[in-house]
């Protein structure tokens, strides 16, 4: 069993919240270098290239991407041959515990805004460390521990929807209530959008599968041949009837639209999709 330090996550928890505020991933970057140059739009094409100049800002002078550092979400892949050596004076706490305190390190420290409420329907008083952390976990072979930290504003995250089909749904009837959902976003999610779409598993299973949808590099496709020109043929309809960048007109509503889907039952026919804005924050890390 290899074991790692709980501290050494805390601080790599830290960092990563820190870098996804101020670092727009290198793929994110060059999806809207390349929309910029096939944008006719003037008006829109001047919004892509002005997104762009924001995100050289904010990593040379590490100001956020966008005042709303979002909610924490962090994905988990942790290997059966390793596990979290807790410090002597917390002897009980484990890999949960390092993650939020990394949270709360980064938040502080980065002076990012925190974001989350303690309760949420009577006070709404705000937890002052941005915690907790929405943790997806999951075990894997191996002695390595992966951490992808997603932070999620709340403008894009509100446009997200979900939808229990009955099986007996036509492949255009799903097609048009995923095209729907992310030309509804509107202005208030802060197109160009990543778009990601989960088929299949249960209510929550296709949130999930939403959700790490965005964590494919942009531009790659499903290794399923069907699913592949799925994504392409809903990024093409959502770009065709979009409402651009900033929402003010342009072929550029979307930068991607990516899909992961799973196994369901016969009688049922899940489908979810997880709206992105063009400040898509994530970074990760194996230890």
């Amino acid at each position: 069993m290899r074991f790692i330090e709980y501290e050494k996550i805390v601080a790599a928890v830290e960092q990563l919240c820190i870098a996804a505020a101020h670092e727009l991933p290198g793929d994110v970057l060059d999806a809207l270098k390349n929309a910029a140059q096939r944008e006719s739009n003037p008006k829109a094409k001047k919004i892509i290239e002005t997104l762009i100049e924001n995100a050289g800002i904010a990593e040379t002078q590490q100001i956020p991407l966008c005042q709303d550092t979002g909610i924490t979400v962090v994905f988990v892949e942790q290997g059966s041959g390793v596990a979290v050596r807790p410090p002597a004076d917390k002897a009980d706490a484990g890999l949960y515990d390092a993650i939020n305190d990394g949270v709360r390190a980064g938040y502080e420290n980065g002076y990012l805004r925190k974001s989350v409420v303690a309760e949420p329907l009577r006070e709404r008083e705000n937890t002052g460390d941005n915690l907790p952390a929405i943790i997806h976990y999951e075990q894997t072979s191996g002695d390595k521990l992966k951490l992808t930290v997603m932070t999620k504003g709340a403008g894009c995250e509100n446009k997200s929807q979900f939808k229990m089909f009955k099986p007996t749904a036509e492949l255009n009837e799903v097609c048009e209530w995923i095209v729907g959902v992310a030309n509804s976003a509107g202005a208030d999610a802060c197109p160009p959008l990543i778009v990601g779409v989960g088929i299949g598993g249960n209510f929550e299973r296709s949130c999930l599968l939403s959700k790490k949808a965005l964590l494919r590099k942009l531009g790659t496709r499903s290794s399923d041949a069907f699913y592949a020109r799925l994504e392409e043929d809903l990024l093409k309809q959502i770009n065709q009837s979009g409402p651009g960048p900033a929402g003010l007109g342009g072929s550029t509503t979307a930068l991607d639209c990516m899909i992961e889907f799973s196994p369901c039952h016969i009688a049922s026919l899940p489908v979810a999709v997880n709206i992105e804005c063009h400040s898509h924050r994530h970074k990760s890390i194996i230890l």
